[in-house]
């Protein structure tokens, strides 16, 4: 099954929800449209349960700019926009279903991920990037601050130097040094990037689909939580997973030696 938007390809076949940011004259900046049409897809990915996992690209040689700041030139004079309204209409809303989704989110970044398009890539779970791409922290460089959950995601993964540095310089950080850093999951050659996470999304999508959203949701909760409350949300979550169809089915294929076949459920 697929769906053609202006700003948003989608594919869904095998499990596997493949989104393109469609924009690739103005490198996948977001304007309006892109914004409803990628939050359509993840609320699509959050109510199907034929999707198992979602694939996030860009098309042609950029991952995403960010904002398309063609529609807010000042020499246009008028009012001042009001950023902040930006943000809770269209990336807060973006940035949380993506980390709510109980589903892997595998983001393939091929080419250059720049201010919110950086950060939309970092809001995923399983970062792969070619070895061109770039992340840049552009927005000291239009005397902005860091949004679409980019304080958040630099400052808890690479600690505080580090993240100040890239904000504060908006230096391009490499995709190589990125994987070194722990920023993202791994870099790879150019040439390989969709065949290696098209293979990757396949095996989530193939996968123990509850048991992948439990594990998710898990790590993402103990940034917060206290051992305590970490060990007693383990507790609950392998309850929940040990009345899957998908664990009788990965136990019974352990002692079958058997590959499993599971269902997502």
């Amino acid at each position: 099954m697929a769906q053609d938007e202006e700003t948003v390809q989608a594919t869904l076949a095998g499990g596997v929800l493949e989104l393109v940011l469609n924009r690739p004259d103005r490198l996948n900046a977001f304007n309006d449209d892109m914004h409803l049409a990628l939050r359509a897809q993840f609320e699509r990915a959050h109510a199907d349960e034929a999707v198992r996992v979602v694939l996030l690209t860009g098309a042609g040689r950029g991952f995403c700019a960010g904002q398309d700041l063609g529609d807010r030139d000042p020499r246009k004079g008028g009012p001042t926009p009001d950023l902040g309204a930006t943000l809770e209409i269209f990336y807060n809303p973006l940035i949380r279903l993506i980390r709510s989704l109980e589903k892997p989110v595998v983001c393939a970044v091929n080419g250059a991920a720049a201010g919110a398009g950086a950060n939309l890539a970092l809001a995923c779970d399983i970062v792969l990037a070619a070895k061109s791409a770039r992340f840049i922290q552009a927005f000291s460089r239009i005397g902005l601050t860091l949004d679409a959950g980019g304080s958040w995601s630099l400052a808890r993964i690479l600690g505080e130097p580090r993240a100040k540095g890239l904000a504060l310089t908006a230096e391009p950080l490499d995709a190589d040094t990125a994987a070194q850093w722990g920023l993202i999951w791994k870099a790879v050659e150019d040439a390989a990037l969709m065949d290696e996470a098209r293979a990757l999304a396949a095996k989530f999508a193939a996968g123990p689909t509850r048991g992948l959203g439990l594990t998710k949701r898990n790590i993402q909760a103990a940034a917060t939580n206290s051992l305590d409350a970490q060990l007693d949300l383990e507790r609950d979550s392998q309850r929940e997973a040990g009345h899957t169809a998908d664990y009788a089915e990965g136990v019974t294929a352990f002692l079958e030696k058997r590959a499993p076949v599971f269902k997502g459920k």
